[in-house]
């Protein structure tokens, strides 16, 4: 695939010159479009009579296509949610465990993609199994060591979230597939920002919340679902998942039947009047600009605060096992205290995850930045 490098999108986000922000990771900041057809879409609220039962419809079957779009999959592989821990249960409801099988995940994992098997297991008498961090070998080879024939689960995300480290997700799909086990994934930290295919993967599940790497509001997600997953148990049950809900009039004659594909895992209230639109907008961005571009242009700019932060002794983990996007970046003396609030004082924005300083940028970032984020740390480190 030819990918290109994108140019500094600074202009389509509200970001003052005096601010470094790069904490994509922790929470993007949304494109002035969207962030302008969310008040727009708000008021719509203060005239509901112009708001039409396929309203209720439209605009949340163009978020699915949008989002379906980006990972290779139809629209109908894909139920709206509004968290990756809602996207979780759904997919623990019709995970089966039996008594003594084992549930695979990493060490130090997002906890939306633990809690809910740490819960399964202990109903069923299984057996959680955490593949440790290795100095000397990917994340990979070490999930792939812990599958056997009595893995039911395989939990995990395509990229660590404390430091970008990456799982070949297509290596362990395979090897669920050979086992039989389910494969279940938390992309909130990668999608939109990082290459996935689901014909590639074929991962049972896979949820990403909206308000990182996808650009959109707060509460609102996306949930992939196969389609041998697709006639199972959701667990709420709203009247727009069933059948014939488009007729408002007849929604008293209760429907047995579900809407078809994954629509039956929505979320209650999926029309969201003000946060879909701005979700749909975003995801028109991202297409526009190209996952594989995204890719490409946030690699080259890791890259360089890679090389210029190694100057001031940080480490990063390999080029070759970490996303292109996301950064970890360790101090040789360990973290100094109170690294984030001095960072703040000067308008530079990074999180702490782990023992890592986790540098998340985006096409907003320049060349100023870097400097700026070099200039307090060079302060700091005296």
């Amino acid at each position: 695939m030819n990918r290109k490098m994108i140019p500094n999108q600074r202009h389509l986000f509200d970001i003052p010159d005096d601010i470094a922000y790069f904490n994509c990771g922790y929470m993007s900041p949304l494109l002035n479009r969207v962030a302008e057809i969310g008040q727009q879409a708000t008021l719509r609220k203060a005239h509901p009579w112009e708001i039409a039962p396929a309203d209720f419809f439209d605009v949340t079957e163009v978020a699915r296509a949008r989002f379906g779009s980006l990972i290779n999959a139809d629209a109908s592989d894909i139920a709206i949610v509004p968290a990756a821990s809602y996207g979780i249960a759904q997919a623990a409801n019709n995970v089966t465990v039996r008594s003594g099988q084992n549930l695979i995940m990493l060490a130090e994992q997002f906890p939306s993609n633990v809690y809910s098997w740490q819960g399964l297991a202990t109903e069923n008498n299984g057996k959680m199994v955490t593949v440790e961090r290795s100095d000397n070998h990917s994340w990979t080879e070490g999930v792939l060591d812990a599958i056997n024939d009595d893995t039911a689960l395989v939990a995990l995300p395509n990229c660590h979230w404390t430091d970008g480290s990456l799982v070949d997700l297509v290596a362990v799909g395979r090897r669920c597939r050979e086992v039989g086990a389910k494969l279940v994934l938390d992309l909130t930290q990668s999608v939109g920002a990082l290459p996935f295919d689901v014909k590639e993967v074929q991962p049972d599940f896979m949820v990403a919340a909206g308000y990182k790497w996808l650009l959109s509001p707060y509460s609102i997600g996306f949930l992939y679902v196969s389609p041998e997953n697709q006639n199972g148990k959701p667990i709420e049950h709203s009247w727009l998942t069933r059948l014939g809900s488009e007729n408002f009039g007849g929604l008293v004659e209760y429907e047995e039947h579900f809407q078809p594909g994954a629509r039956r895992y929505d979320v209650g209230e999926t029309p969201n009047f003000a946060l879909m639109p701005m979700a749909v907008a975003a995801l028109d961005q991202l297409l526009n600009w190209g996952v594989d571009n995204i890719q490409t242009t946030l690699s080259a700019f890791t890259d360089t605060v890679t090389a210029r932060t190694a100057e001031l002794g940080l480490r990063a983990g390999s080029r070759s096992l970490r996303a292109g996007h996301f950064l970890g970046l360790r101090f040789p003396g360990g973290m100094p205290d109170d690294l984030l609030p001095q960072l703040a004082a000067e308008n530079v924005w990074v999180s702490v995850r782990g023992d890592s300083m986790r540098v998340t940028p985006h096409l907003f970032n320049n060349d100023s930045d870097i400097d700026k984020l070099i200039d307090v740390l060079t302060k700091i480190l005296k």
